[in-house]
């Protein structure tokens, strides 16, 4: 969940930190801190944000240093619970992205051996621990204490006096970005991006040591080499590029990561091979990724006719898939713990794993067997929207390609239109959310898991309780809730289902709850029923159900802004969930 950064080169390492910092803010965070040597160590730590602090760290003296944005599990949000950690004498600083599971026991041996703590983290122990080994080979004092570190970690340790830069990573992501004659890590690529393109992607177990002139990867004590891989993001993509903010900026790109990922998807003939040969499928996912995923199922039903369920990553484990199955896991940072764990289960089992994910060497990539990655470009808000685009785009291409291209007008619809609706005038409806403390959001078969989608957009940056609901299960206990101050979102468009749907809202009218309703924009009837009418092109169903995803999160978006919400990071949320 955290960021961590780290630099050792000719520059002064403060900066360069607090600018891979901010580039990973995205990922949600309550404090942040800086440690430089030079060679003495020197530590800077706040609690906020890195722009709203009173002191920058780039005051800060050397050429080696380490940064960590902290999203708290372990102690409240504190300036004394922000990293680095230090140990008692103030000689090693430590900053961790994971949780050690074990750090109470550890902590309880620290402290009869005199160890008196500053913080509440679990991290701290590892400073302490590190100390105790210390005797001027850094390296050798970190490899000798992970193996009693229980849980997940990817370190950073700076020891006063020693001019490297010591890395570990296990279950927590770390990439190495090699500069010239200088080298940067971070806990994805994109504080790299500034320095250079050729980065290496760190695996379980690896310990490294960096100094100003090379470095060297060890696993399990013995040396190894890890490929160099070459970055496609760059900079510029990572910048908001004149929107007010990162979502909507992401929203606008949304109708180039949608034929983008159609494109790649195409090429991907092994992984559609293994789909195909498939008696049933299991795909697990968390969030945005596991509404996507809902949409696969129901295109695999009805045209590949191959039986698929949706698992929440963090329920896997309670009904196991049989070892039979093939098993999809789904994660747009590829880091997220619940699905990784989930694929690992399933692998232990006998199923075949495949991944989707959008980020290149992530960690669910070395879990699967094969990988399909989408191709959203990197996403910085916390709140999904193109990757979740990316993912249902990649979802409806392989449906394409198993049912012999019986949806390719669809996807070729869906590309016409989608930039279309990217500029509707939703004030109408927005004026009647802004004013609810409920939303309800329905649909039927697709459009179902569309209606949580929305919901979860409208709920993550407005912070407006919002349920997305199958429109037939309102009367089954959800229908106590309406009245005049809580609006209904519907979605209810020319199809198998469009007189039942209608029955819904207008059922829900009679309660005098405010209905907003997604539809054709030719639809008189609807018009009718509905206080506001968010008009769509004529499109098939699978065109709508992105063109309304779409419109959702649009309405999401202007409504948190005219709430005055923190729209890119959001509260207590971070983008990428490391920890089960």
């Amino acid at each position: 969940m955290c960021g961590i950064v780290g630099y050792i080169g000719y520059r002064q390492a403060a900066p360069v930190c607090t600018s891979g910092l901010l580039s990973l803010e995205y990922r949600g965070y309550d404090s942040f801190g800086i440690a430089t040597l030079s060679p003495a160590l020197s530590l800077c730590k706040h609690l906020g944000k890195i722009s709203d602090a009173k002191t920058s760290a780039n005051h800060l003296e050397g050429q080696i240093g380490i940064g960590h944005t902290r999203w708290a599990t372990h102690g409240v949000p504190s300036e004394i619970n922000a990293h680095p950690h230090v140990d008692r004498n103030k000689k090693i600083a430590v900053v961790h992205n994971g949780i050690i599971e074990n750090y109470a026991e550890l902590k309880r041996g620290l402290e009869e051996r005199g160890v008196v703590f500053a913080s509440q983290t679990d991290t701290e122990v590892i400073p302490h621990l590190i100390a105790e080994k210390y005797t001027g080979d850094l390296l050798a004092a970190v490899t000798a204490i992970l193996p009693i570190l229980k849980g997940s970690y990817a370190l950073l340790i700076l020891a006063e006096d020693n001019e490297t830069l010591v890395a570990a990573r296990k279950g927590s992501p770390l990439v190495l970005g090699l500069g010239d004659k200088e080298y940067i890590l971070g806990s994805d690529a994109l504080p790299l991006l500034e320095y250079t393109k050729k980065a290496v992607y760190f695996e379980d177990g690896d310990a490294a040591v960096i100094r100003k002139d090379g470095y060297e990867i060890y696993n399990a004590g013995a040396p190894v080499s890890r490929p160099v891989t070459e970055l496609e993001w760059s900079a510029d993509v990572a910048r908001k590029g004149g929107f007010q903010h990162y979502m909507l900026k992401e929203i606008f790109e949304q109708p180039d990561a949608f034929a983008n990922t159609l494109s790649v998807v195409k090429r991907c003939n092994e992984f559609i091979d293994q789909i195909r040969n498939a008696h049933s499928v299991t795909v697990v996912a968390c969030g945005t990724s596991a509404n996507a995923s809902m949409v696969f199922s129901y295109l695999m039903e009805r045209v590949c006719h191959i039986p698929t369920r949706v698992v929440l990553g963090s329920e896997f484990k309670y009904f196991p898939t049989p070892g039979t199955d093939l098993v999809i896991g789904v994660s747009q940072s590829g880091e997220t713990a619940d699905t990784i764990a989930a694929l690992k289960l399933a692998k232990n089992l006998g199923a075949q794993t495949l991944a989707v994910t959008n980020v290149l060497g992530s960690s669910i990539t070395r879990v699967a067997s094969s990988v399909l990655y989408t191709r959203a470009g990197p996403e910085i808000s916390v709140a999904a929207t193109k990757s979740f685009i990316s993912q249902v785009a990649a979802f409806m291409q392989i449906t394409n390609l198993l049912s012999d291209h019986q949806i390719e007008f669809e996807l070729a619809e869906i590309r016409r239109y989608l930039p279309d609706v990217l500029s509707l005038d939703l004030s109408k409806a927005v004026e009647l959310c802004t004013a609810a403390d409920t939303l309800l959001y329905i649909g039927r078969g697709m459009f179902y898991p569309v209606a949580m989608e929305g919901a979860l957009k409208m709920k993550e940056i407005s912070y407006i309780h919002a349920e997305g609901y199958a429109a037939g299960e309102l009367k089954h206990g959800p229908f106590a809730l309406l009245s005049p101050e809580t609006p209904v979102i519907g979605m209810c468009f020319p199809d198998a289902v469009y007189p039942v749907m209608m029955s819904n809202l207008k059922e829900i009218k009679a309660r005098s709850a405010p209905l907003i309703a997604l539809g054709r924009k030719d639809d008189k009837d609807l018009d009718e029923v509905a206080d506001v009418c968010i008009s769509l092109p004529a499109v098939s169903e699978y065109g709508a159900v992105v063109l309304s995803s779409v419109i959702l999160q649009q309405l999401a978006y202007h409504t948190a802004v005219a709430l005055g919400r923190d729209v890119d990071m959001p509260r207590n949320l971070a983008k990428s969930v490391t920890v089960e």
